[in-house]
């Protein structure tokens, strides 16, 4: 089976698409005050943490990319129930984390808004 160059062209966009959104989201969630990664899990997860704590998880092996955030537990029910693509955290505390994939159907700005509500939730407790 040939494959065309327009089709590998596409392919390379995606690919670079994927990459600079796999890469911003890292660096907003590291722009936090106090916020770092780690590895505890192995090397296909990183763990974004502040003050010893997780508030951030992206499995690097899943696709689409995905994010489990902290959540107030009556937002989580709302959210899950305003989004296809926000689920009950994977591998996680169900009730205080969702999973985020991100195919594009939850706006920008709502996630960034669960990042920092996840990130304030650690950052209150602590």
């Amino acid at each position: 089976m040939k494959t065309s160059r327009a089709s590998l062209d596409r392919l390379l966009d995606h690919i670079s698409q994927l990459i600079m959104e796999f890469e911003s989201l890292c660096e907003y969630l590291l722009n936090k005050r106090g916020s770092y990664e780690e590895f505890p899990f192995g090397p296909s997860v990183i763990v974004f943490k502040v003050m010893g704590k997780m508030f951030a998880l992206i499995p690097l092996e899943k696709t689409p990319l995905r994010i489990n955030l902290k959540c107030d537990p009556e937002l989580a029910l709302h959210l899950r129930a305003a989004y296809s693509a926000i689920q009950p955290g994977y591998h996680m505390n169900k009730k205080h984390w969702n999973t985020v994939v991100l195919d594009g159907s939850v706006p920008n700005d709502e996630l960034l808004a669960m990042i920092n509500d996840s990130y304030d939730l650690v950052i209150k407790k602590g």
